[in-house]
């Protein structure tokens, strides 16, 4: 496990912007083609899609870029289900886990300790848990009902977010796909956005 300051001096510094550019370029079409072989071989996004619509109520928790992932995903949840929450005072989470509550956590390295910590202490509770993450041996994996797991390896200082993103977009796809009332709610909320004048066009 390599820090972005080790990558930038490994990969990024005293190269030209041509040859940086066409060197990620490379690099995230083979991670594209990677993540696309890898999600249509394996069936983690479907189980763990079906996981979240037969939940009670859905936390989604990530910290430092992670929160990012777990932000857009509880977005694009948010757009055709109820009960998703983005995870914000914890100890109060914590303290209330339901039957049938759900934790989707994304945990990609360098591995934050407050994800594990959460995590873990809401499965110790009973909570389910989705694990989105880029290691089979991270440290939620052998606690996680379901895992998925992605990879993110970069020639940048960062890593790459190119699989990350889709196996976000096909699990929020399949999950309000199944979901059921999606469509009404999806249309509902186009015309309170209409009627609020939400959008620029």
């Amino acid at each position: 496990m390599t820090s972005p300051s080790e990558r930038f001096d490994r990969h990024v510094q005293r190269r030209s912007a041509q040859v940086l550019k066409q060197r990620v370029l490379e690099q995230q079409r083979t991670e594209f083609e990677k993540a696309l072989a890898w999600a249509a071989e394996h069936d983690a996004i479907e189980r763990a899609a079906a996981l979240i619509v037969s939940a009670r109520r859905r936390f989604l928790l990530g910290h430092g870029k992670s929160l990012a992932y777990a932000s857009m995903l509880a977005t694009d949840l948010t757009a055709g289900l109820s009960g998703v929450h983005l995870a914000g005072d914890t100890l109060d989470m914590l303290a209330d886990i339901r039957q049938g509550d759900l934790l989707v956590a994304v945990s990609l390295a360098r591995y934050r300790r407050e994800t594990v910590t959460v995590a873990r202490e809401w499965v110790r509770g009973g909570g389910r848990l989705v694990l989105i993450t880029d290691a089979e041996d991270a440290p939620l994996a052998p606690i996680a009902t379901v895992g998925i797991v992605i990879g993110t390896e970069s020639v940048s200082y960062a890593n790459s977010p190119t699989a990350v993103t889709l196996a976000l977009h096909l699990l929020a796809t399949l999950t309000i796909a199944s979901a059921k009332g999606a469509g009404r709610r999806l249309r509902d909320r186009d015309e309170l956005a209409a009627r609020g004048g939400l959008y620029a066009d």
